[in-house]
């Protein structure tokens, strides 16, 4: 199956009241994982490139590649999106865009929202012609992961309203309370604030840091019209933990292949509970 957009994937997990789950590559392996996880829960799945790590992993074409041979070697039959998370610029958004990438955030956040807008109309008016989904960010999302540091700063719910119809975008990243990296005691989310926001924009919103927040929370931002929750920080922790583990009590292992197997099949365990709870098990079906 090619590689698709994340746009029709959000709109009709938003009608059915489930999410699709945003999990990000930090190699190979993890792709591996990612897509085993989705074709075995029948899950339609968005794979993530995080543009701070885009040259660590080889680049863009080398990324687009990967899972693209990934999905024909592995028989893939779920809808897969190959997205960039936080794209910096315009500029790299269009490379990726160029790559092959079919989904790409620009992360305008930082910027006030006249400039948010502006920069994301550019991307919006350049991958709308390819058919590729955009999503845009207002507020600014806490914490710390893969370089990407900053304080929770509430989205402006009419600055919401704004990108949204001036940028013409598929998704909406409003930063209500969640942070990137592991959270301090329980996540304190802005649920009236998000029914505000959906309410007010009626388009897909997407949670980031989804790592770590209870369930219960889960599913109310669901409720409140999430249909795109990302997850890495989980992931990460897993991978490490089972190669940690490994390492420890089997001194005379040296053979990456032996050290990485355990690590792919926890990260498969994180993936494959979070389609669950997410709800999005057999919505590819």
């Amino acid at each position: 199956m090619p590689l698709v957009s994340m746009k029709d994937m959000l709109l009709k997990a938003k009608t059915e009241n489930y999410a699709v789950g945003q999990y990000n590559i930090n190699g190979l392996a993890f792709a591996q994982s990612f897509l085993q996880a989705a074709e075995e829960e029948q899950s339609p799945i968005i794979l993530a490139a995080s543009d701070r790590l885009v040259d660590y992993l080889g680049g863009f074409k080398t990324i687009a590649a990967m899972v693209k041979s990934l999905v024909e070697e592995m028989n893939i039959t779920v809808p897969v999106a190959l997205h960039l998370d936080h794209g910096i610029t315009v500029d790299r958004c269009i490379k990726a865009i160029d790559a092959g990438f079919t989904s790409v955030m620009i992360d305008g956040s930082h910027f006030p929202i006249d400039k948010n807008i502006e920069m994301t109309k550019l991307v919006v008016d350049y991958a709308f012609e390819r058919n590729v989904s955009v999503e845009a960010e207002v507020g600014t999302v806490g914490g710390i992961e893969d370089g990407l540091q900053g304080g929770i700063q509430y989205a402006n719910p009419d600055e919401c309203v704004r990108i949204v119809k001036e940028a013409n975008i598929d998704a909406l990243a409003a930063a209500l309370g969640s942070v990137h990296g592991p959270y301090q005691g329980e996540p304190k989310l802005g649920f009236d604030e998000m029914k505000q926001i959906s309410n007010m924009t009626s388009i897909p919103l997407v949670l980031h840091g989804g790592s770590g927040i209870p369930l219960h929370q889960i599913k109310k931002a669901i409720e409140l019209g999430h249909a795109k929750i990302n997850v890495n920080t989980e992931s990460i922790q897993a991978w490490t933990k089972a190669i940690r583990k490994v390492l420890k009590f089997e001194e005379n292992i040296y053979e990456p292949r032996a050290v990485f197997i355990p690590a792919k099949e926890a990260v498969i365990d994180v993936v494959k509970r979070k389609m669950r709870e997410f709800n999005t098990t057999g919505k590819a079906k």
